[in-house]
């Protein structure tokens, strides 16, 4: 069985992007045979940008829930909180005392942003240790990252392998990244790719009135309606057909090219399509963002798993290290 450990940072709701780029691929894969997956919502990593209570405890719902409407099997998987799992702030402190200094210099998270460092929080500094405790803790044989975070992988291991090597004993999983080079990149509304940075996003979530206005934003050019129109170079088509099956596409392909057919049609036939493919999770996120008590008792469940396995770790770590 392989053990798969996924971090999801707890910034506001997930959008469109991170739905399809993310979120699915990660279900599909823990729905695999002989996979066991662990997903934590990162809520101490998000202090590093995050400082409003309120607005975090918020996100933290809103990535639960998402996860939850599109069916992550709580069951044969673990959902939890990083910040409910104490025992990973004190691996973390245990790990920062094999970590050298010009390791976590060159880390890119802290390199971005090292020309201003009155901007620099110790947190960022220190975030790859906090993320290698995350998941060497639950012995995580694969981490599905972007390429971005491939060298946050490798640091991982260097810290585990030193580790290991010090007390002479396997006492963790050295994990390798898993970078699907498939990952489906999703448009923003402006043609960029779709991120909350550019604040391009489409929330699927949004009560309906409020969705088509999004979807109206997304940015085409100036081709009148009865002219044809390339569809390849589109971003309402686009996204439509990251949504559509072969015979939808085939259709609005057709209407684009044969003119008659303005893009105003084309938005409502994607915001239509947003409401249908997605009506099933709309209405199960809206149900238990309404009944919070149904989340806490989803993340309690998980959370309980996954310490008593935190618990277990670090047993054996305090007494390598003599505590």
């Amino acid at each position: 069985m392989s053990r798969i450990l996924t971090g999801i940072q707890s910034t506001n709701i997930p959008h469109l992007g991170n739905i399809l780029g993310a979120i699915l691929p990660a279900i599909e894969l823990s729905k695999q045979p002989g996979n066991n997956s662990f997903l934590f919502i990162a809520d101490l990593h998000s202090l590093t940008t995050q400082k409003d209570a309120a607005q975090r405890i918020n996100s933290v719902n809103s990535v639960a829930a998402t996860w939850l409407a599109f069916d992550f099997d709580t069951e044969k998987n673990m959902l939890y909180r990083q910040s409910r799992i104490p025992e990973v702030c004190e691996l973390t402190w245990y790990l920062s005392c094999f970590t050298p200094f010009p390791m976590l210099a060159n880390a890119h998270s802290f390199k971005d942003k090292s020309e201003r460092l009155s901007d620099v929080y110790t947190g960022l500094f220190t975030y790859p240790v906090l993320m290698a405790a995350d998941i060497i803790l639950y012995d995580a044989e694969f981490v599905p990252v972007g390429k971005d975070q491939v060298q946050h992988i490798e640091i991982t291991r260097d810290i585990a392998q030193k580790f290991n090597h010090q007390y002479n004993q396997e006492i963790f999983v050295l994990p390798q990244a898993k970078v699907d080079e498939s990952v489906m990149i999703v448009p923003g509304t402006d043609g960029q790719k779709m991120s909350k940075s550019y604040n391009n996003y489409i929330n699927i979530f949004l009560p309906e009135k409020e969705l088509l206005k999004v979807v109206k934003t997304i940015v085409t050019d100036a081709t009148h309606l009865e002219e044809p129109k390339n569809p390849d170079t589109c971003n309402v088509f686009k996204l439509y057909s990251l949504l559509a099956d072969a015979n939808q596409i085939n259709e609005m392909r057709a209407n684009y090219v044969k003119g008659g057919y303005g893009y105003g049609h084309a938005k409502t036939a994607l915001y239509e399509l947003i409401l249908a493919k997605f009506e099933k999770p709309r209405n199960r996120y809206n149900e238990l963002m309404s009944n919070t008590n149904l989340l806490e008792k989803e993340l309690q469940i998980g959370e309980a798993k996954a310490r008593k396995l935190a618990q277990e770790k670090l047993k054996l770590v305090r007494s390598v290290l003599g505590f």
